[in-house]
């Protein structure tokens, strides 16, 4: 009961940003599209930029670029490193976090285009650019046809039932276990912690990012370790370049850099406190 009180409580915020997401999505998808493929040197600066915008298609659209040899392994990184899935609208739909909603945004940006520039400096030679061609065959699995109304409306349901079965499960196990038992199980002030959810961010579902942000907001992971989940959730794009890229050792070596990324800037952000 309680959970779910919370999560109507949620629902009008929730909707909301939903819905502003997928005006923003349907309307400038295209023209993102292209300022990323003509951003040349300064991509992984508007890659990370453009990343944050919370709308599902913009991870799967750099996919393609990728696939398509219109932008370097670089910007595709700072990409998905920016991307945050769910988790921005999630902290929408709590009045009062816009602060938190300010630092993880502007810390992944910062990590986005630090490890974009770094990738495509140190190691362009050993990640190749696939041959140049515009490749957009692959879209988010989203609800274009039904139009933006009805696509938030089900986006919202969905959310919703995921926040409704995390709550539910994360506070019986803090009334069972409590709080602070809880956080030691899940490996708190560790350095495996970031590791961890670094792992969970690469699981290509938005349940990813719902599952994080709730930890994180009932305080049983810290900020460095869903800063580490949520640089490595690239929500679908990760699928969508293992499908188009033909190079499947390349598409391997650009996950084992996005969770080696996440890994080193959830341990960086923790030892700086």
């Amino acid at each position: 009961m309680d959970a779910g009180a919370d999560v109507l409580k949620m629902l009008p915020f929730l909707f909301a940003a939903f819905m502003v997401t997928e005006a923003l999505e349907h309307y400038s998808a295209e023209f993102t599209g292209k300022i990323l493929g003509k951003a040349k040197s300064a991509g992984p600066v508007t890659g990370a930029i453009l990343g944050c915008v919370p709308q599902c298609g913009f991870s799967v659209m750099a996919a393609n670029l990728y696939a398509g040899g219109i932008i370097s392994v670089g910007t595709l990184l700072s990409v998905f490193i920016a991307t945050s899935d769910e988790a921005v609208l999630i902290l929408m739909g709590n009045p009062g976090q816009g602060g938190k909603i300010l630092k993880l945004l502007a810390v992944k940006i910062l990590i986005g285009v630090i490890a974009g520039y770094g990738t495509d400096f140190f190691l362009k030679e050993s990640v190749s650019r696939p041959e140049a061609k515009w490749n957009m065959r692959a879209k988010c699995r989203c609800r274009e046809e039904e139009g933006i109304l009805v696509s938030a409306f089900f986006h919202t349901v969905k959310i919703s039932l995921y926040l409704l079965v995390f709550t539910a499960v994360l506070s019986l196990c803090i009334l069972v276990l409590g709080q602070e038992e809880l956080s030691k199980f899940l490996l708190h002030d560790t350095w495996l912690q970031p590791a961890a959810t670094a792992l969970v961010g690469l699981i290509p579902n938005c349940a990813s990012s719902v599952l994080l942000t709730e930890l994180y907001l009932n305080g049983v992971i810290s900020f460095a370790s869903v800063m580490a989940g949520l640089c490595t959730g690239a929500g679908v794009g990760l699928a969508v370049l293992f499908k188009m890229n033909q190079d499947k050792k390349d598409s391997m070596k650009i996950l084992l850099l996005l969770y080696g990324t996440g890994v080193l800037a959830g341990m960086l952000i923790q030892i700086a406190g």
